[in-house]
């Protein structure tokens, strides 16, 4: 295993969904790759065999390293034995304890960033844990306020204003202020981390057709296009508000770095449609670099050998690219 390259810790999400099969066909695809799953070691063999994956994995521990014959992992216990495809409550905790301790490796400086695999929000909140996503729990833990969900697929970035909340609850979430914070986030990560000096972004609005001037609603008037304005004035690039059915035509992407949509089915069907297996989810805002896979646990395929890694590997390599690696 060559050491040019960032360490990134790898969380391998849902224990019975496709996370550890897609982790472990990823390190034998790419042996050369450093990475550290944080996960039982006992899943990850018990799947790597059942599999017929010929992946062997070594339990490994911050300051050490592997050759890359054998997939590293730092050990996280479940509570109970997983079944491919059959969620268990019990094993909830154990999931987000892998999060939190692949967030203490980049923190302390054991690694470099952070991809995670696919949870299941519905098996941890039916543990009795308040769980809305990955996203919200990472800032949680980071005590940062404000941090931007951006889904990105080879000639789209789309960041969120909202993300996992009910559609009738949208509108009042949409604050100047909010849109104003996603806005600066979002900017200032196309700068810092993707190397776009001035970054464009098209900013959509939340009512068809943008509001109509105010018969289709009244958020663009009220609270959208005179952020916008302010900030146009300071000097930033701005589109908008732009009407979503129009905003993802091939001339409007390719004038912006970005699209800035209003929640969370407006922007990101498009992406997953143009980039199926290739999206990247990025975590904006956090004092650490984060990635990962586009797609839920796919309890159906789990075991199979059939899911695609494609979206997992598009992570590590934007997890490398963005931590400065090859």
């Amino acid at each position: 295993m060559t050491t040019h390259t960032p360490l990134l810790a790898v969380t391998p999400g849902e224990s019975a969904g496709i996370g550890p099969q897609i982790v472990l066909e990823f390190h034998r695809q790419n042996p050369g790759c450093r990475i550290v799953a944080v996960a039982d070691p006992n899943l990850l063999e018990e799947t790597s065999r059942r599999m017929g994956l010929g992946v062997s994995v070594q339990e490994w521990q911050p300051g050490t390293d592997s050759d890359g014959s054998s997939l590293a992992c730092m050990p996280v216990k479940l509570a109970t034995d997983a079944r491919p495809g059959t969620l268990n409550p019990h094993n909830a905790p154990y999931v987000l304890e892998t999060l939190r301790a692949a967030v203490g490796l980049v923190q302390q400086g054991h690694a470099a960033a952070l991809v995670t695999g696919p949870v299941h929000k519905g098996v941890i909140n039916d543990a009795g844990i308040a769980f809305s996503g990955h996203t919200e729990f990472l800032a949680d833990l980071a005590g940062v306020q404000q941090v931007v969900m951006m889904l990105a697929a080879p000639g789209l970035r789309v960041a969120l204003v909202t993300t996992h909340i009910p559609l009738r609850e949208v509108a009042d979430a949409i604050t100047a202020e909010k849109l104003e914070k996603v806005i600066h986030i979002t900017w200032q990560a196309l700068r810092a981390q993707f190397g776009i000096a001035t970054p464009r972004l098209q900013v959509l609005g939340l009512n068809p057709h943008a509001g109509e001037g105010g018969h289709l609603g009244h958020e663009e008037n009220d609270v959208i296009s005179p952020l916008l304005d302010r900030l146009r004035a300071d000097g930033m690039h701005l589109d908008g508000p732009v009407p979503a059915d129009t905003a993802f035509n091939p001339s409007h992407i390719a004038n912006c770095d970005a699209v800035v949509a209003m929640y969370h089915d407006q922007g990101l069907p498009v992406l997953k449609h143009m980039g199926f297996g290739q999206a990247v989810n990025i975590t904006l805002g956090l004092p650490f670099i984060r990635t990962s896979v586009d797609h839920g646990t796919a309890l159906d395929l789990a075991g199979s050998g059939t899911a695609d890694i494609g979206s997992l590997q598009q992570a590590i390599q934007t997890a490398q690219q963005m931590a400065g690696g090859d």
